[in-house]
């Protein structure tokens, strides 16, 4: 039996992986991160250097991809009667659904550690979470790994001081502070953003604003 610890690169996770490489009473087989194809760079960084600390611990890492390419599946993969399955977010998280089964089957039966954090224990479900079993709350963890000398440095940014969650950044998901902040700290990926929806037809936002509608709201905040 082996206990394997899903570990996405963001805080909550990060914590749980720091924690459990220094707890005796939690037996740690392996990290397995799933590669969107689509994380921020912080997070390769964050992830690169969770890897380094395994390997120095002789803790197997694994990245698992999708079988598919994330804009592959985004844009052309035919799907019923269009192309693409566009936007990942609401009711159609499409990558989010293939991160958690191929996380899941690559686990089996082996038990799984999540890094779900004391304030959502109510998403517990069948696996195991230290963080709750820690009581340690969203704000613990990032203060935890800031302590540790983890940080999501973008461009000069604390990507948590922007963002709720650290996510892919094409995630519709996110809401209007979270995007006003990428258009005013992150404009490499506002750019990227922009390239996806002058492909993609259906709007970026459940009320109907595309990211060219914000960017002009966000242009007209500042006139």
């Amino acid at each position: 039996m082996k206990y394997i610890a899903s570990f996405s690169g963001g805080k909550d996770s990060t914590a749980m992986v720091l924690r459990l490489l220094d707890e005796p009473d939690y037996p740690l087989s392996e990290v397995v991160f799933f590669d969107t194809g689509m994380e921020f760079d912080s997070v390769y960084t964050i992830v690169s250097l969770v890897e380094t600390l395994c390997k120095d611990r002789a803790i197997k890492f694994t990245r698992l991809h999708p079988k598919e390419q994330f804009l592959k599946m985004m844009l052309i993969r035919p799907v019923k009667d269009h192309y693409g399955y566009d936007w990942c977010g609401g009711r159609c998280r499409w990558m989010t659904r293939i991160k958690l089964d191929t996380i899941d089957k690559y686990c089996e039966d082996n038990p799984q550690y999540v890094g779900i954090a004391y304030d959502e224990k109510h998403r517990c479900a069948d696996k195991l979470y230290p963080l709750v079993d820690w009581h340690m709350s969203e704000a613990a963890c990032l203060e935890y790994c800031h302590r540790h000398g983890i940080f999501w440095d973008e461009d000069g940014v604390e990507l948590y001081s922007l963002l709720d969650r650290v996510s892919c950044w094409c995630c519709s998901n996110k809401n209007l502070k979270e995007l006003k902040a990428m258009y005013d700290h992150l404009p490499k990926y506002w750019g990227y953003l922009k390239g996806l929806q002058s492909r993609i037809d259906r709007p970026f936002r459940r009320d109907g604003k595309t990211i060219f509608d914000l960017e002009e709201a966000f242009r007209k905040e500042v006139e």
